[in-house]
């Protein structure tokens, strides 16, 4: 009996690179292949004029295209938008944009008509914001082509929030369904609920994202009272063994739940992790392995614009262009589509209740993920060792669940032959090879 679709699916983000698909005429190209992938978001990067450093990340003003997306019509850019939006939506697609408050360009007008809205070093001179890395205190980076903006109490801030209110509210109006909003741990908690609450007043349904990642957990936990709906999680750098990636989920899931990732623009593409001698099977296998993983580990899923071809250069915020468009290595576009499927169609996988490590026998990870408020379970089930099989019987998982959540739980790993997990049964793992098991309470196996 096949499972009816959730009612309420975490987001399911494709994230489209500005400077790699072009104009924003061109990026309507990509929304068939990203709708048939079972995405029902698209993630867009800043597409905004930027400064001096040509960095995405570096917005000189906010009302005007970045000049390599812009499609030289002379359109207005409200209008150039709008067309993506209302294409994105025939496909059944919500927009979401990138949204940087915490700094400008170096070069904004704004550091001129509002001096008093920026940090200031002891000599007074505009201050770049910098981030240090949390496992190495020494590690600091600073990013010279921006204006860190300021918002310490005062009577300036008003007039700071007040702006970005309005162009939240602008984008909001037209059409933008949610914000990605970077490095939101560098902007107060209450501006944060102010900004949220403003959007929201104009379209309830609206969904924030906190880009937390590098940040310390304290820098996290000070989000709690802005109203985020999701997180972005660090289970990417996970070794499937220590205990740190558990402890923030079971730490924030009550903030936010999370979305999880193989690998986005701020980090190398997963090609470049693996090693050179791997023959592109052993690749391909490991890119639907790390795919499904980032699937059934939280809530929300999002995958960069390129991995599904296994593209090999880091996108660059400042340097790619079209032509940087990669021949594929391989494409898993319909393995994409059918984990995507499942998160479409299975509850618990789009719910952040409790959720354990278990070590049925060595090498083998299991995550046990409950529903919060009903018997709902998925046991996700990984083979460490990519050279070696493992075999184990289902009685080393079921003995750890309640007696509301044994007996027997449905196999719902994709492009699988389905067995059935119960005490008795002998669960066979391939090398390197994830399978996921789930209870539903919605129907039976």
């Amino acid at each position: 009996m096949p499972f009816p679709p959730v009612a309420h699916p975490a987001p399911r983000l494709y994230n489209l690179f500005p400077l790699l698909s072009g104009p924003v005429s061109h990026w309507s190209r990509h929304l068939s292949h990203i709708a048939a992938m079972g995405f029902d978001w698209v993630y867009v990067n800043p597409f905004h004029y930027p400064g001096f450093s040509g960095s995405l990340y570096a917005v000189k003003e906010y009302d005007r295209l970045h000049p390599l997306l812009d499609e030289g019509s002379g359109r207005p850019v409200d209008d150039q938008l709008r067309s993506f939006i209302e294409a994105a939506g025939a496909h059944d697609v919500k927009v979401m944009m990138d949204l940087v408050i915490n700094h400008t360009a170096k070069d904004s007008p704004w550091v001129g008509e509002h001096p008093d809205w920026y940090v200031r070093d002891l000599r007074g001179e505009v201050q770049s914001p910098s981030a240090i890395d949390p496992a190495n205190a020494d590690n600091k980076t600073v990013w010279g082509d921006l204006a860190e903006l300021d918002y310490t109490p005062r009577p300036g801030r008003d007039a700071l929030v007040d702006r970005y209110r309005q162009i939240l509210c602008h984008f909001v109006d037209l059409g933008f369904a949610g914000f990605r909003c970077d490095a939101a741990y560098k902007v107060p908690a209450d501006v944060w609920a102010d900004l949220i609450g403003a959007a929201r007043d104009v379209a309830p349904s609206t969904l924030f994202a906190a880009e937390t990642l590098g940040c310390r957990l304290p820098e996290i936990e000070g989000l709690r009272p802005a109203g985020f709906d999701y997180l972005f999680n660090s289970s990417k750098w996970w070794d499937f063994r220590a205990d740190w990636l558990l402890t923030q989920y079971e730490s924030f899931r009550s903030l936010a739940p999370s979305i999880a990732f193989p690998e986005s623009h701020d980090t190398p593409r997963l090609r470049a992790e693996l090693p050179t001698d791997w023959p592109a099977d052993r690749v391909e296998a490991a890119y639907k392995r790390t795919w499904l993983f980032s699937a059934l580990f939280s809530s929300g899923v999002m995958m960069p614009q390129g991995f599904e071809f296994g593209f090999a250069r880091k996108p660059d915020v400042v340097r790619t262009r079209p032509e940087d468009w990669e021949e594929p290595a391989f494409d898993i576009s319909d393995y994409v589509g059918a984990v995507n499927d499942l998160k479409r169609r299975v509850r618990v996988l789009n719910w952040e209740g409790p959720q354990r490590r278990l070590e049925p026998v060595p090498g083998v990870c299991a995550l046990v993920r409950e529903a919060e408020y009903d018997p709902d379970v998925a046991v996700t089930l990984i083979n460490l060792d990519l050279d070696a099989g493992r075999a184990m019987h289902g009685g080393a998982i079921l003995c750890h669940l309640r007696d509301d959540q044994g007996g027997a739980l449905r196999e719902v790993t994709p492009r699988r032959a389905h067995g059935v997990l119960t005490a008795d049964a002998k669960i066979l793992l391939a090398p390197g090879e994830i399978r996921v098991f789930v209870k539903d309470s919605r129907t039976t196996p």
